[in-house]
């Protein structure tokens, strides 16, 4: 990759192919080098943020090149090619979220925390490891961190410091201990249980202020929170589908429409036919109806969530390394996959 790029390149350079998110801050875009398709690149666009939220988005992304500047050729870590007021462009990271690889082999851990210590060194935290999707694990299995919107630069190993970096490591044994807990050891499961006293007092007073604030009066749409209408929706149809005998299972998620806006898509684990389960459900119905015998399950029962997301976001290519990993899905997921209702991505 690094050879195919120019000695400079600027965000004018870049070409838009398709959003990944969008909120009131920014929008995250995929795209690629001007002239150049095999190059892939991804950009965080501030030039169409509402001017409500224009000043908060500056400093972020100010805060976020400043933390990419400070975690320069720190293998694992995003390359920054371009930050100034319309946006921030870096390479594209081609790994796969956390989620979805579910690593269960001790080398993607050590390369997680060999690239959080190597920013401590730096005097980075990133402060948003809490979300399994800013980890990606690269094709050759090493461990890639995405995302530092909320990052932070400390000029000295102060308390701020240390808590910060006492988080990010919790997290990351958080998402050991979800995803490989067979690897997990004493010292890391005690990190994993134990909160910071700041994280303590945020989760017990601060967060829900954050909740409302970003749920019910900015209705973000990411995966923060997808709005009330989401979760009234959702309510409504576990009330009327739970117990139903024709119904064994659904699972209702969000995905963008074309253009703005969010949708709402229901997988339904039935042998009704749509229209029939449509009958069962209350107004105001989801915007996408699909059934299906089988829906995808974890060992436990529990429905895949993730999986099921990728196929209402027409992701579809990102199934494939999950397919990889758990070959036995492709049974279930392949004739969803076909029969899906969503056969656009969120194009500019």
């Amino acid at each position: 990759m690094s050879d195919k790029l120019p000695s400079s390149v600027s965000i004018k350079d870049f070409e838009p192919d398709t959003v990944l998110k969008r909120d009131v801050f920014s929008e995250t875009i995929m795209g690629h080098l001007r002239g150049q398709p095999e190059v892939r690149l991804a950009l965080r666009n501030l030039a169409d943020v509402p001017w409500y939220g224009r000043r908060l988005s500056q400093w972020l992304a100010r805060r976020e090149a400043r933390a990419l500047s400070a975690v320069q050729g720190i293998p694992g870590t995003p390359r920054l090619l371009a930050a100034d007021r319309r946006g921030i462009l870096r390479v594209w990271s081609d790994g796969t979220p956390l989620h979805l690889a579910r690593p269960s082999k001790p080398a993607f851990y050590h390369d997680a925390r060999r690239i959080l210590r190597d920013m401590r060194r730096r005097g980075v935290t990133h402060n948003d490891l809490a979300k399994p999707q800013n980890w990606l694990m690269a094709p050759d299995g090493r461990a890639e961190l995405i995302d530092f919107q909320l990052a932070s630069v400390h000029k000295r190993k102060s308390c701020s410091f240390r808590i910060k970096g006492y988080e990010d490591l919790r997290h990351l044994a958080r998402m050991k201990q979800r995803y490989a807990p067979h690897l997990l050891t004493a010292k890391e499961a005690h990190i994993a249980a134990t909160r910071s006293v700041p994280s303590r007092i945020w989760r017990a007073s601060g967060k829900r202020l954050y909740n409302f604030v970003t749920r019910r009066l900015m209705n973000w749409k990411d995966g923060e929170g997808f709005g009330l209408r989401f979760e009234e929706t959702r309510d409504a149809i576990a009330a009327t589908l739970g117990d139903h005998e024709s119904i064994s299972g659904h699972a209702l998620l969000a995905y963008p429409l074309t253009g703005s806006g969010v949708g709402l898509y229901l997988f339904v684990e039935t042998t009704l036919n749509p229209k029939e389960a449509a009958v069962l459900l209350p107004e105001p119905r989801p915007d996408l109806i699909q059934t299906a015998p089988a829906l995808p399950r974890d060992h436990d029962g529990t429905l895949r969530q993730d999986l099921l997301s990728l196929i209402a976001t027409n992701r579809t290519d990102e199934l494939d390394a999950a397919l990889k990993d758990e070959p036995g899905l492709a049974t279930i997921l392949r004739p969803l996959v076909a029969a899906r209702l969503n056969l656009t991505d969120r194009h500019l």
